[in-house]
């Protein structure tokens, strides 16, 4: 990575309930501090958080401050600087991921005010499947719909994605085995699967939105388009858009599944084992939803050298990975031999035909490394 005069980088990473700042050094990434609050950025606790992390952050040792996108839309689809074009370009998209872009705007707003003399940098998630083909990107409606509104297949965890092939394909290399095609899952507050060959996204599981696809904790993922008409019809339950938007963001995947007891799989993992029988129901249609999607994107592949798993759930929760698991024995995968990891690493038995890997998520450490590389091209000019 050709970076000139880079040594550190904040990264900040907006989420639509929480906040993580990071001071990361290069061009060998690694995390020198870190702050993080389960608060909506804007927040009393939040704003507190990110003034004590700037009280003992030199910013004369800081080259630029990037900041996680999730959706960029049409005009921002690579780390891109933060000016006004880009940021009413941002603001266009906000609609499409309304719990993750209007976070992220506020964040650039206040950091720009803060460090006005630093290059900003837009990480976008989207970025890491920019060069999805046009039979991934197309969906099957009305080609006039598709021109006229620009509707596509984007694609995100793009961030998440890139930390982890890049760690899967070190890792797969130290062990003498391939890594020129494969699955990946994140699998955390949202979830995705990506096919990648040759080190490029080739299938996504998320679409124009991050509501398409697998379960996720408090997310539906893909459900019957007709059972959302009908449940906004007069002849149906007649629920205003307002409560249908609400719902599938908010009070589905795990959480609407557990009828409410917990959109945390840790919860769910121990009262399943207690005998909960709605907590046992809602892992097995995730886990089923998870292998569902790997197993459609593995048909973008030739063959699959590896199955990466990466996320909050998929780092730390084994029991997850072995429900999907036992599911893909159809593509050569088996359950997993090993729990929790401390490090990432296979967890699947050496000579297995398909190694199963997991590796920890590290967002920020992505979007060290695209912030850099923008930087960077401002310097050499």
């Amino acid at each position: 990575m050709a970076v000139v005069g880079v040594t550190r980088v904040l990264t900040v990473n907006a989420g639509s309930s929480s906040l993580q700042l990071h001071l990361v050094e290069l061009p060998e990434p690694r995390v020198v501090d870190s702050a993080a609050v389960e608060r909506p950025p804007g927040s009393a606790e939040a704003e507190r958080e990110l003034d004590d992390f700037l009280s003992r952050t030199d910013p004369s040792g800081v080259a630029g401050v990037g900041h996680r996108l999730v959706h960029g839309g049409r005009e921002v689809r690579a780390p891109t600087l933060v000016d006004r074009s880009s940021v009413a370009s941002v603001r266009a998209a906000a609609g499409l991921a309304p719990s993750h872009v209007p976070a992220a705007l506020r964040l650039v707003d206040t950091l720009l005010s803060r460090l006005p003399d630093h290059p900003h940098v837009w990480c976008p998630d989207t970025a890491f499947h920019a060069e999805l083909s046009e039979v991934a990107t197309t969906y099957p409606l009305p080609a006039e719909w598709t021109r006229r509104y620009g509707l596509r297949r984007y694609g995100f965890h793009g961030l998440s994605y890139g930390w982890a092939l890049r760690r899967a394909t070190a890792l797969l290399g130290d062990l003498g085995r391939p890594a020129d095609q494969l699955l990946l899952t994140h699998l955390g507050g949202g979830c995705s699967v990506s096919a990648v060959r040759d080190g490029r996204s080739v299938d996504t599981s998320m679409g124009m939105t991050p509501l398409e696809g697998m379960p996720m904790t408090t997310r539906s993922g893909s459900v019957d388009p007709g059972l959302l008409l009908w449940l906004t019809s007069r002849d149906g339950a007649g629920l205003s858009w307002e409560d249908l938007d609400e719902a599938l963001r908010r009070r589905s995947g795990l959480l609407g599944l557990s009828d409410g007891l917990s959109a945390d799989t840790r919860d769910l993992v121990r009262a399943a084992g207690a005998g909960d029988a709605t907590a046992a129901l809602a892992l097995d249609v995730f886990a089923r939803g998870v292998s569902r999607e790997l197993a459609a994107a593995a048909t973008s592949l030739d063959r699959v050298d590896a199955l990466v798993f990466t996320g909050e759930i998929g780092w730390d929760q084994p029991e997850v990975r072995a429900a999907v698991c036992r599911r893909l024995n159809v593509l050569g995968v088996e359950e997993p031999v090993v729990g929790d990891r401390a490090e990432d690493g296979l967890v699947s038995a050496g000579d297995a035909s398909v190694p199963v890997l997991v590796v920890e998520p590290r967002e920020e450490l992505g979007i060290a490394v695209d912030t850099a590389g923008v930087v960077g091209g401002l310097s050499s000019r």
